[in-house]
């Protein structure tokens, strides 16, 4: 048997099939596995001895916790390695609430996207990860969680990776994980991060899970955006907004723009003005990021966090539009587990 992380639940019911074994057990097996994170034990199912067997000699996960790094604010940020040698960074951030906690997870090895303020694109895009090792990131940080007497109650796929160049395995992990009788995390709970490939959020729209969408845009003209984000030499601005307008009439979720703010390159108070305009009329929610430091970006450019003066300004002028703005707390970055700022890729 593969790692059970690998199988929903009527994939793993076919597999107990093919062996000789009750389909229904696929549920209880699941359910366990969910429930202790990861570490299962068959105590108290009534399993047969050769279906214990099989459980047994197979694998549980198909990844290790190679390093913890904790935040003096309370974020831990894991390096989680796979089997081939490869390797992800996932983050688990303490919620405002007691008792709570969020989870920021990799859907790549690595990222092909080539945004410039972004350390996860420096070494270029290694592989994309099963749906299985998605699925183990989510169980290693709902571990760490418990261990801080947290729940981990919501998802965000915002760490390495642009989810919609794998949008299968994405897809498939979120259906495992928002399935209420074995993980029971509630896909509303669930928020999807992209560049902007307009074929995936149209994708992801028709999909019918219902995340939420965040739409990582940067700039609000294709200009300074293009240097930024590559992809928009793609996907334009205005096709963008288009499709997460989209998004927002097919799923009835309010859709995220996130921001990063850097200094003397997408914070004038022309460029405020423009996101304004950009949204008029869009439910869309803001989301300022001021820069996390990674040192050089691609180009060789040092990007730097403008003043707080400067960023209340340019979060003045969008409210004052009408505009639903916030900043993003940071958190972690003295650890290297803020937004933009994991990057290893092996062990």
């Amino acid at each position: 048997m593969l790692p059970l992380s690998d199988y929903d639940l009527p994939t793993l019911a076919d597999e107990l099939d093919r062996i000789g074994q009750k389909r229904s057990h696929a549920l209880p097996i699941l359910r366990r596995f969910y429930q202790s994170a990861g570490e299962f034990s068959p105590d108290g199912l009534y399993l047969s001895k050769s279906l214990l067997t099989e459980l047994e000699a197979g694998p549980t996960r198909q990844s290790r916790v190679l390093t913890r790094h904790t935040s003096p604010d309370g974020t831990v940020k894991l390096l989680i390695g796979f089997s081939d040698g490869a390797a992800v960074e996932a983050v688990l951030m303490p919620w405002y609430h007691a008792g709570r906690a969020a989870g920021c997870v990799s859907s790549q090895v690595g990222c092909a996207m080539g945004c410039d303020f972004c350390a996860s694109t420096k070494y270029g895009l290694r592989r994309s990860l099963t749906a299985g090792e998605i699925v183990e990131q989510y169980l290693w940080l709902r571990a760490q969680a418990a261990g801080q007497n947290r729940r981990l109650t919501s998802l965000v796929f915002m760490g390495m990776g642009e989810p919609m160049q794998n949008l299968d395995a994405v897809i498939d992990s979120i259906q495992r994980l928002g399935e209420p009788t074995t993980a029971g995390l509630g896909r509303r709970h669930i928020t999807v991060s992209t560049v902007g490939i307009v074929p995936g959020i149209q994708r992801l729209a028709a999909s019918g899970l219902g995340v939420h969408l965040a739409v990582s845009l940067h700039a609000p003209d294709d200009e300074t955006r293009s240097r930024l984000v590559p992809m928009n030499r793609k996907f334009k601005v205005a096709d963008i907004m288009i499709a997460a307008r989209a998004y927002q009439e097919t799923t009835g979720q309010i859709v995220t723009i996130e921001y990063c703010v850097l200094a003397d390159v997408n914070d004038s108070d022309q460029q405020a003005h423009e996101l304004a305009r950009l949204l008029k009329g869009f439910r869309a929610h803001v989301n300022l990021i001021p820069y996390n430091w990674i040192g050089s970006g691609l180009s060789g450019i040092v990007y730097r966090k403008p003043a707080q003066e400067r960023l209340e300004q340019f979060l003045e002028i969008l409210r004052d539009a009408g505009t639903v703005t916030h900043f993003r707390k940071t958190r972690g970055d003295d650890v290297a587990a803020a937004c933009g700022q994991l990057a290893i890729l092996s062990a």
